[in-house]
């Protein structure tokens, strides 16, 4: 247990003999006999406490680990939706435009036969191929001054500037 030996265990009973006497010694062996099963005893409840903690953690760490990991696949599942939806919607707006089948169409052969080939479009290409918006005019707000007429700041050489 402590690494004591019968030779050293055997000094120490002949020492607790002559300090205790006959008569107290088996008191004393009992009293340390029974702290000594107390201090096993707290000890292994201890052991079990943070035992039962580290597995509760492990447990909610595990939890954890799952929920975010289902998160991602949400995220991923969604990113993809949205994806294919943009796909779609730039295949219908390349379809209004009469720029050719939907992508869909052209899969299936359901196309013009004496129609000429045209080179397939991709959802980036027909966007760019749409016309460009014509810019707004910009209308100065009603009391604004022009920015060519604004007087400029006074220069340390003119004789009212305080720079």
């Amino acid at each position: 247990m402590f690494g004591i030996g019968m030779p050293e265990l055997a000094v120490i009973l002949v020492v607790g003999l002559l300090v205790l006497g006959p008569k107290r010694l088996p008191e004393v062996a009992r009293a340390l006999g029974k702290g000594l099963a107390e201090f096993r005893r707290v000890t292994g409840e201890v052991n079990k406490e943070l035992e039962s903690a580290r597995s509760m953690i492990e447990q909610e760490a595990r939890d954890h680990d799952l929920a975010r990991r289902k998160a991602e696949q949400a995220r991923a599942k969604a990113a993809a939706q949205k994806e294919a939806a943009e796909k779609a919607a730039a295949a219908a707006l390349v379809a209004a435009e009469g720029g050719g089948l939907a992508p869909a169409a052209e899969a299936a052969g359901t196309g013009d036969a004496s129609a000429p080939e045209t080179a397939p479009t991709t959802p980036l290409t027909a966007m760019a191929s749409t016309a460009a918006p014509a810019t707004p005019t910009l209308v100065p707000a009603e009391g604004a001054v022009p920015v060519g007429s604004m007087p400029s700041a006074p220069s340390a050489d003119e004789p009212g500037s305080k720079v």
